[in-house]
């Protein structure tokens, strides 16, 4: 079989060809099955895998959770690297995919000429196998695309986020401004209903803060001296022109 026709088939099994299911389906359930072909199709193609672009800047990169511009710039770099990782490990799933598939292929065409007794129903058994194994694929294949759709969004984000004012090789120079930020939002959501533990671990953090962080960003270490994550590390700051 050549990839032509095994993107054809993996074509098919995703979307317009049902006849596997009509096998084993009732008579009402395959007539109801085909009627709705076109439009099973279609939500296949269309369907929501990951994150929209609204979700992600409204949802993940909120003012809440990531208050200043680096806060959603290194949580951008988290949710990239995250997925970056599922797409690597999706490949592996393809390549080992691929094989199986070759296998099966191969086992196929060794029972279709053998005379040893149930031969046939052990070739339609590795039919079976084969169609499961080009479905699968189907379906990694489209997280794998959506997937890396994501990855660009989160890439775009990451430029736009990017303007110069902040360090943008350790995670941690940010910080200071930014949790304090954090946490202050966290303290004014909490109401009668809060819980206990949440109630907690929000003052905890805030009187923590209040005690080692002041508005500058400057920390306190517990010894009693000062320092500026803000301005550690490498640095990445834009000139402006005539400076």
């Amino acid at each position: 079989m050549d990839q032509k026709e095994i993107d054809k088939k993996r074509e098919l099994v995703a979307t317009d060809d049902i006849k596997p299911i009509l096998q084993v389906l009732r008579e009402e359930d395959r007539v109801a099955m085909v009627a709705m072909k076109e439009d099973l199709a279609d939500a296949w193609h269309k369907r929501q895998l990951y994150r929209t672009e609204t979700e992600m800047r409204l949802v993940v990169l909120n003012d809440g959770k990531h208050p200043t511009t680096a806060a959603k710039y290194w949580q951008a770099i988290r949710e990239q690297t995250v997925m970056f990782d599922n797409v690597m490990n999706k490949s592996f799933e393809l390549r080992k995919n691929k094989i199986s598939r070759l296998k099966l292929e191969r086992k196929i065409e060794r029972l279709t000429t053998s005379d040893k007794q149930d031969a046939d129903l052990k070739a339609m058994e590795a039919q079976v196998d084969l169609d499961h194994n080009l479905f699968e694929r189907a379906h990694i294949e489209a997280d794998v695309h959506d997937r890396v759709r994501e990855l660009k969004l989160w890439e775009q984000m990451k430029k736009e986020l990017d303007d110069g004012t902040f360090n943008i090789k350790d995670p941690n120079a940010h910080q200071s401004l930014s949790l304090p930020k954090k946490f202050q939002h966290q303290l004014n959501s909490l109401g009668p209903n809060s819980g206990q533990a949440e109630i907690m671990n929000s003052t905890g953090v805030s009187a923590t803060t209040q005690r080692l962080v002041d508005d500058k960003g400057n920390m306190k270490t517990f010894d009693g001296k000062t320092i500026n994550p803000v301005l550690e590390g490498p640095s990445h700051l834009k000139i402006e022109k005539g400076e």
